[in-house]
């Protein structure tokens, strides 16, 4: 029983999670926009790197499901 209580929150844990990287990755398409739009190189490539970290995780939470 407490095996399944600990996968049931693992999952429920995981989708939250989930949620917030896509929160994120909103943010972050919306901050590169801004960049490009600006012409702040500085920016673009933080934001890209951003967003490289941000799909990394989400295919490794993906894989797993």
């Amino acid at each position: 029983m407490k095996q399944m209580v600990h996968v049931i929150r693992k999952a429920d844990i995981e989708k939250e999670y989930v949620k917030l990287l896509n929160l994120e990755l909103d943010y972050e398409l919306a901050t590169l926009f801004d960049a490009l739009q600006e012409e702040d190189s500085k920016q673009k490539m933080k934001s890209k790197h951003r967003l490289t970290e941000i799909h990394r995780e989400l295919e490794i939470l993906n894989g797993f499901s």
